[in-house]
């Protein structure tokens, strides 16, 4: 197949939506009619996941089509600063207009992070992020996690306005392209902070799903929940579920999250509109993803920071010119695929340190093109008494923690990971070839020992371990123009 002419690019990010979140991906009760839509027209992606499932390093490694330990943006108080050659430096350099719309979580505007211009952006705090999530030795308690269950149910937050105004100045932005034409064709990255926590839902959104009659979390009881020594330790830090004291509270918070998944795809559509009402939906390509996902209560667990599905996959949905049309493609991709998907879609060759990117070009892999390749998605942050690292191996999900047993799943026939294999002895081929593919691509002890020497060089620096629990944490990070609320 001949290569495609250069396109403009629409590429939407969303933050913490659950890929099952999604009416094209079969939820019976999640209305995304937008997506669904922009799904139709061309191409989603199964099996799409993040590598790593927290936003810093997830989006240090999209943007930098790196794997997070060979750019050692570890957790949200090691952010991304512009020192490795991104996407975005790669089309200015080739003199593509190449703007960002919102959340970005990087270390700061007043570093040079490759974009044209950032519109509104979303920093870490302070430029230090959120150090407590470093304190790994043991992992400390989150005591602001509590707040998600006492917060959730209907309402407004700031979150659900800074995506109006996210919104509205993508509408704006693009409207000005199809009235004053670029000569090179534009990346627009929008990034959009819903359906991240708090679980707060307007009226219009959240009175779409009534509380008795959204789904209760799967494996939540007591009984079924996983005991290996890693979620164990997740839960004793990220202590959310304590906070779900009373089933209304599940109810609602679920009922929330299904609200602001709802307005994400309305704003999703109104860009869409626009492309469509400006005619430049012709010439230009949408590319719809997340960072990564969110638990949404299965298993007990809450918010993202693991590899089950919920957490470590993401909705990925590519559609516009050029792009097969209704095709559902099941290879494993990740996040580090959009490097190459973007320069190509905007015709910019890759410079020569960017043949050894772990990426393929997303066009390549739906046209069974690309070269075989295995997705890696790792964890070094908050409540990780360990390095997490988890690939795809055919069906099989496999999943190694340093100094603690691995975890196995059969995705085909047990899509909920209900069942771990991983210390099943007649799984035990399948699981050393699991561990001889993921040592091709990355060798856990040492990046292990890498974050730790990276983070307690960190910690020393910002005065150490008890200044840092003095300062206490935040839920999540303020919109531009707000101040984080310790606790």
């Amino acid at each position: 197949m001949p290569a495609s002419k250069p396109r403009n690019l629409l590429f939407i990010m969303s933050d913490e939506h659950n890929k099952r979140m999604l009416g094209a991906a079969g939820h019976p009760m999640v209305r995304t009619p937008n997506l669904d839509r922009l799904a139709e027209q061309g191409v989603r992606f199964t099996d799409a996941y993040c590598n790593s499932p927290i936003c810093v390093p997830s989006r240090a490694s999209f943007h930098t089509g790196r794997y997070v330990h060979d750019i050692r943006f570890w957790d949200n108080a090691i952010a991304y600063d512009g020192s490795v050659p991104s996407w975005a430096h790669r089309l200015k350099a080739a003199g593509h207009r190449v703007d960002s719309i919102g959340k970005l979580h990087f270390r700061s505007a007043e570093d040079d992070n490759g974009f044209t211009q950032e519109h509104m952006p979303l920093h870490v705090v302070d430029g230090i992020g959120d150090p407590i999530g470093m304190l790994r030795d043991p992992p400390q308690p989150r005591v602001a996690s509590l707040k998600l269950a006492a917060d959730a149910g209907c309402g407004d937050s700031t979150y659900q306005g800074y995506d109006d105004r996210i919104t509205a100045g993508a509408a704006e932005w693009l409207q000005a392209r199809a009235q004053a034409p670029d000569d090179k064709p534009w990346v627009l990255f929008v990034s959009l902070v819903c359906p991240h926590f708090p679980l707060i839902s307007r009226p219009e959104w959240y009175n779409l799903y009534p509380e008795a009659d959204v789904p209760w979390p799967a494996l939540y009881d007591a009984a079924d929940r996983p005991h290996h020594p890693f979620i164990e330790a997740m839960r004793a830090c990220q202590i959310y579920d304590q906070g779900f004291d009373d089933p209304a509270k599940v109810h609602k918070a679920i009922a929330a999250y299904f609200g602001m998944v709802s307005f994400v795809d309305d704003n999703v559509g109104k860009l869409m509109r626009v492309l469509a009402d400006t005619g430049l939906q012709d010439d230009t390509r949408i590319i719809y993803t997340s960072d990564h996902g969110d638990n949404l209560g299965n298993r007990g667990l809450w918010g993202k920071s693991n590899m089950y599905e919920e957490a470590a996959g993401i909705p990925m949905i590519m559609a516009g010119p050029d792009v097969p049309q209704g095709v559902v493609c099941r290879d494993p991709v990740s996040l580090v695929d959009g490097f190459p998907t973007i320069l190509g879609c905007a015709g910019v060759a890759p410079a020569p340190e960017d043949a050894e990117l772990p990426g393929a070009d997303l066009m390549d892999i739906v046209r069974g093109t690309a070269a075989r390749r295995t997705v890696l998605s790792e964890y070094h942050a908050v409540g990780a008494a360990t390095g997490a690292f988890m690939i795809r191996h055919g069906s099989f999900k496999y999943v190694h923690y340093v100094g603690m047993p691995p975890q196995l799943f059969d995705l085909a026939g047990d899509p909920e990971e209900a069942r771990d294999l991983g210390q099943d002895p007649a799984y035990r081929g399948i699981l050393a070839d699991c561990e001889a593919a993921m040592r091709r691509v990355v060798d856990p002890e040492a990046a292990d020992a890498l974050a730790h020497a990276d983070q307690a060089a960190k910690i020393a620096a910002l005065g150490g371990r008890e200044a840092i629990l003095a300062k206490g944490s935040f839920g999540f990070s303020p919109v531009p123009g707000t101040k984080p609320v310790y606790n």
